[in-house]
């Protein structure tokens, strides 16, 4: 029996908060119809995107995400794909005015945007605050401009190729 009042914290809390995502979103198609249901259900502004943005700004901050650091990106897989979360992985990078590495997804790819608080105007891709989804067989030089953001990447068993 869980007590209420000791919620579960950090790593825990994220991986259930995930879970609970990915269970929505299990087995439907990536393209625009899921990029438009994700943004009007859980975009900007929503109580739940704030809960993911809040967990992952204390998961930075704990140390347990973006625990990695190359070419001035933060990075970290936090989950790999599971049957818990669907078969999604998890990654979190931390990007500031810059274009990350291209790479393709071969099952797509879903992106949380979340622009730090000093950042708000910032972009990922052009896009702001909210989701974006990627088709399966899409590639990318994922950029993030006008400041800085924390996005959360979802990858259909945890699938990507990068490219030169």
């Amino acid at each position: 029996m869980s007590d209420s009042s000791h919620p579960a914290t950090g790593k825990e809390a994220f991986h259930q908060l995930i879970a609970g995502l990915t269970a929505e979103i299990a087995g439907r198609p990536l393209d625009a119809q899921l990029d438009q249901w994700l943004n009007a259900t859980h975009g900007a502004g929503s109580a739940s995107f704030e809960q993911l943005r809040q967990a992952c700004i204390g998961g930075v901050a704990e140390g347990w995400l973006c625990e990695r650091e190359g070419g001035g990106i933060k990075y970290g897989r936090v989950f790999k794909a599971e049957d818990a979360l669907h078969r999604f992985s998890v990654d979190v990078v931390d990007m500031q005015d810059i274009a990350g590495p291209h790479h393709t997804h071969p099952n797509g790819e879903i992106d949380l945007i979340m622009p730090l608080d000093d950042s708000a105007a910032a972009t990922f891709d052009g896009r702001p605050a909210g989701w974006c989804v990627y088709g399966p067989g899409t590639a990318h030089r994922p950029t993030v401009a006008k400041g800085r953001a924390l996005v959360l990447y979802l990858l259909p068993e945890g699938q990507i190729k990068f490219t030169q």
